[in-house]
């Protein structure tokens, strides 16, 4: 089932101040050389029509799985995969 953009919108405004785990649509992502999953947990921080920014944020990576990046990251809903608060953000699961 998909969602419309207007629902997501509504659905994750509700979220503010939770913890999240999110998937983005990529394979894999690269950032100052590092490639990793595009798996991101943090708390959502905002959300506009057409985003949603997560501050703080950690960043799933094989090498460092609570790598917490230094600046809030916003992820386009057309980018986002799934998403779940049922999760918890210090979860560890297996990424390779």
């Amino acid at each position: 089932m998909e969602q419309t953009e207007d629902n997501l919108y509504e659905e994750l405004k509700k979220l503010i101040g939770d913890d999240l785990i999110v998937i983005t649509r990529a394979v894999q992502l690269n950032l100052l050389g590092q490639v990793f999953r595009p798996i991101f947990s943090g708390t959502v921080s905002d959300v506009q029509h057409g985003h949603m920014t997560l501050s703080p944020v950690i960043i799933k990576m094989v090498n460092a799985p609570f790598y917490n990046f230094p600046f809030p990251i916003s992820i386009p809903f057309e980018q986002i995969v799934s998403y779940s608060t049922e999760v918890p953000v210090d979860e560890v699961f297996p990424l390779a």
